[in-house]
């Protein structure tokens, strides 16, 4: 019969320090016929006998004295770190692992972590933002953040927020070149599009159309795999652009930015917290994840409800109208 070493051990040090193998077996939640013949197997694995045995006292013989002095310090070392790992889950100190996409989210993500730490000054957050889907389980991570479906089965999704897709210029492009009255419009504009960043490939617009959303391929004038980037060319005049709502939303409400076209704003995918069984979760992850849910969720300040878009697109040029020419200017003079 195969000898189940760990429990051998643990039974034997047992009744080393408590003199009974029935004590021993009390303390340690077994039976006395299973102590019993753990400590058999370890004797026979041995060849050694361990204990002189009376009807009322064990007491340990040479071999087993040898045995104890040289294994108890390793299997209370193992019982230390145990508890620590234990203790460890529901401490609220230590590295928590998070990983979200670079495009759209890194400043939601940075308010979110600076927050827990204020709140939880022991945690050390080791933040992965990329574009790409990384292998979390490869990177040890405690809390994903993705648009739409996971890249990993057996993980755990809360939906957080629809991520808008709004076609959007500039009041300074506005005034140079007029605002699109319709889809077909866009053609003779200055149009951006974003490279993505781990396919290459240059993305279409997404819009809605009726009840669907489409793509729309655009002839960009000017293309970038980054969104800062484009968001600074939207915002100097140079191209209007279908930007993601989170990142507009705050330009659009400062009056920078003008939404464009909006009845084909589409809320394009949503944004997702990701996680493992909550009850393997570290404390401080579940509490990062509860933080998440409370301040993401719904959230309007990432979404331009239907009466803003409305009520700042009204701002805009009427469509297609470009300033008048020095030459008219001077004609009605």
């Amino acid at each position: 019969m195969a000898l189940n070493e760990l429990r051998s051990i643990t039974t034997f040090i047992k009744a080393a320090e408590l003199g009974s193998l029935r004590k021993a077996a009390m303390d340690l939640g077994i039976s006395p016929q299973a102590a019993s013949k753990a400590l058999a197997q370890l004797e026979a694995h041995l060849d050694a006998r361990l204990f002189h045995r009376t009807t009322r006292v064990m007491s340990l013989t040479d071999a087993g004295q040898r045995l104890l002095d040289e294994v108890q310090p390793s299997v209370q070392g193992m019982q230390r770190a145990l508890d620590n790992a234990r203790q460890g889950k529901d401490d609220f100190q230590g590295p928590l692992r998070i990983a979200g996409p670079r495009s759209t989210f890194g400043g939601i993500l940075w308010r979110l972590v600076e927050e827990f730490c204020d709140l939880h000054p022991g945690i050390q957050p080791d933040v992965l933002l990329e574009d790409r889907v990384g292998n979390w389980v490869e990177d040890r991570v405690d809390v994903g953040f993705r648009l739409g479906a996971s890249p990993h089965e057996g993980v755990i999704a809360r939906k957080l927020f629809a991520l808008q897709m709004v076609v959007c210029a500039s009041p300074a492009y506005l005034q140079r070149h007029g605002a699109p009255s319709s889809l077909n419009a866009l053609a003779a504009h200055r149009c951006s599009a974003f490279r993505h960043p781990a396919s290459g490939k240059v993305m279409p617009w997404h819009l809605l159309v009726g009840e669907q959303i489409v793509d729309l391929p655009v002839v960009p004038a000017l293309c970038s795999n980054d969104e800062a980037f484009e968001l600074d060319a939207v915002l100097a005049g140079k191209v209007l652009g279908q930007l993601a709502g989170v990142t507009a939303a705050p330009y659009i409400r400062d009056g920078r930015l003008v939404p464009l076209l909006v009845e084909h704003t589409p809320e394009y995918i949503h944004y997702f917290v990701y996680f493992g069984s909550r009850s393997s979760q570290p404390a401080r992850a579940r509490a990062f994840i509860d933080l998440a849910v409370q301040r993401l969720v719904d959230n309007p300040e990432f979404i331009l409800s239907h009466e803003e878009l409305q009520r700042f697109a009204a701002s805009a040029s009427k469509p297609e109208s470009k300033p008048a020419s020095k030459h008219s200017a001077k004609a009605r003079h």
